[in-house]
């Protein structure tokens, strides 16, 4: 009966030996359906030919299984009993998605001496306990740390003994157990394992950019008429380093430069209404809230896939928004997802010609009809590399799906690569991969949108002191500022709620960073409209009178605010 078992996922990674180490391969694990019962030497089969399917520097040699910790896998650790995954899943207490073991060279292997250790940060292997629920691990793997980046720091950090070191005895001369060995491994460089619960995609940003350096800057210059040309020449100059901090100055219609230097605001607006400007550029093509990646000789000839990559990563990790507009289905490849689980929309294909004959091939209702229709767009269907013809009229939509995934994917691949390649930039890529569920609210069209509750939450209040006359003006304004949200959501005013985010903070939607600083409601006597001050996130609101002078100035001074209607 244990054959019959449906299949579990873990993930196998890849050790090389460094100097006289075995160190994890940053970005080579890999996702593997196994069964619960396999043995070390089925799961050692299968993980070999999975790498050398993927990866083409795989060495057709002999290979051995290793736990994290540099161990060959033959029993479970600390007992006689032979390995089988379901065995060391019970041992370790986590579930199946949250296994990770590796595979290296036997020479490799033989010739190491693996303590853990590594040179740099670079080559440490944090796990990260997420919450157990199976449905939300299904699509997340252990974050395999990038480049110089660390996953959320926590105190509790477990260090298990290297495969090199001597098991400790007690004075008594009886053998240590497991936990006297852990304490004793404190000083070592070995894997670690922090407990951290319910991962946001703040934490996971936070981190990538920690790269970030605050002392060298990447200028740009940038006209709100025109975002496009301003951003590309910045990302394209021989100066640009994504790791730098993004320095923006607007300047008018005029040419006139704007008093404000960035220190934060500026920043956020114009990634803000760069992600917008993406949406219609001609590497993008479908509707406007799922676009996928088609390709375009000049955009191809000008390295746009990549430079358009590069602008969404640079986006994300320096504090401003995700594009929003990507399709499940590319989002999905893009991140490692299996393109059997594709799903796909007939009406989504722009190509009326191959749209049309589709829509004849799904409305085939005989097996004669659906051949006639085959045999009159083979052309097409051989152009795709699906003509075939069914012994059952159900299989067309076999043939639809093929089709779709050949026109959605597959003769976009090198417009899918290049876009990928410019993801990578800060290793935003690697961050999808392993956290793929988290990050698909800011990459494709989500349902979620600004409330006014969440609007009214995200601000500070600042109120005068308790009792004053000040202070009954305020909560009474206060009072204004709630109900024009509320009007705002009901679309009772001239404004969006995206709007009053946007001139408050130069973000229209909450980016993945989340806002920093919190943003701040201040109340002024100086003007009858609202100002801002982005670099701050401080909205300062007018204590006006009445609630309907309230609303007209409101409206009036956000909308005439610097790139109003511009995202």
């Amino acid at each position: 009966m244990l054959h019959n078992l449906p299949p579990v996922k873990i993930y196998v990674g890849v050790m090389r030996l460094t100097g006289d180490s075995l160190k994890p391969v940053r970005g080579k694990s890999l996702p593997l359906d196994i069964q619960p019962h396999w043995s070390s030497e089925q799961l050692l089969a299968a993980a070999v030919k999975k790498h050398m399917d993927f990866n083409q520097d795989m060495q057709d040699v002999v290979h051995v299984l290793l736990y994290p910790d540099g161990r060959q896998v033959r029993n479970i650790p600390g007992t006689n009993d032979p390995f089988t995954v379901q065995k060391y899943k019970e041992a370790i207490g986590k579930a199946y998605q949250r296994i990770t073991l590796y595979i290296c060279t036997a020479e490799d292997f033989e010739t190491s001496c693996y303590t853990g250790q590594s040179s740099s940060e670079d080559d440490s292997v944090v796990h990260v306990n997420l919450p157990s629920v199976e449905s939300e691990l299904s699509d997340t793997v252990v974050w395999d740390t990038p480049d110089n980046v660390s996953t959320p720091k926590t105190d509790n950090i477990l260090q298990g003994p290297s495969r090199c070191q001597q098991p400790e005895s007690h004075q008594d001369g009886q053998q240590s157990t497991p936990q006297d060995q852990l304490r004793s491994s404190q000083n070592l460089n070995t894997w670690y394992s922090p407990q951290v619960l319910n991962l946001t995609a703040e934490d996971i940003v936070s981190d990538l950019a920690s790269k970030i350096t605050n002392t060298s800057y990447s200028r740009f210059n940038i006209n709100r008429a025109n975002i496009w040309d301003g951003a590309i020449r910045g990302f394209k100059r021989p100066s640009y380093d994504p790791s730098h901090e993004i320095l923006v100055k607007f300047t008018d219609d005029e040419g006139r430069a704007e008093d404000a230097v960035d220190t934060g605001g500026p920043k956020r607006e114009f990634l803000t209404l760069l992600m917008d400007c993406l949406r219609s550029r001609r590497i993008f093509d479908g509707p406007d809230d799922r676009k996928f990646l088609t390709f375009d000789c000049a955009a191809a000839r000008d390295d746009e896939y990549f430079h358009v990559g590069r602008m969404i990563a640079t986006s994300i990790v320096h504090g401003g928004p995700g594009p929003r507009f990507l399709s499940e289905m590319l989002y999905d490849h893009l991140t490692g997802k299996s393109t059997a689980d594709f799903e796909a929309r007939i009406e989504d294909i722009t190509d009326d010609t191959m749209r049309a004959s589709l829509l004849e091939i799904s409305s085939a209702a005989t097996l004669v009809e659906l051949h006639a229709v085959i045999d009159k767009h083979s052309s097409l269907l051989q152009m795709a590399g699906c003509l075939q013809y069914p012994k059952v009229v159900l299989d067309k939509k076999i043939i639809m799906k093929d089709f779709m995934q050949w026109y959605f994917i597959y003769r976009n691949h090198f417009s899918i690569q290049r876009f990928k390649d410019g993801l990578s930039t800060l290793n935003m890529i690697h961050a999808l991969e392993q956290h793929a569920s988290i990050f698909k609210t800011f990459m494709c069209s989500s349902v979620e949108q600004l409330t006014s509750t969440i609007l009214e939450n995200l601000f500070e209040v600042q109120l005068s002191e308790q009792g004053t006359t000040r202070r009954q003006e305020e909560t009474k304004v206060l009072a204004f500022w709630r109900d024009y949200l509320l009007d705002t959501e009901d679309k009772q005013t001239g404004l969006s709620l995206p709007d009053i985010l946007m001139f408050a903070t130069g973000l229209c939607s909450l980016p993945p960073s989340g806002i920093k600083p919190r943003p701040k409601l201040v109340f002024q006597r100086v003007s009858r409209f609202p100002c801002s001050r982005t670099c701050a996130n401080t909205m300062e609101i007018p204590l006006s009178t009445t609630y309907e002078e309230f609303q007209k100035d409101m409206d009036f001074g956000i909308q005439n605010s610097p790139g109003f209607g511009l995202y």
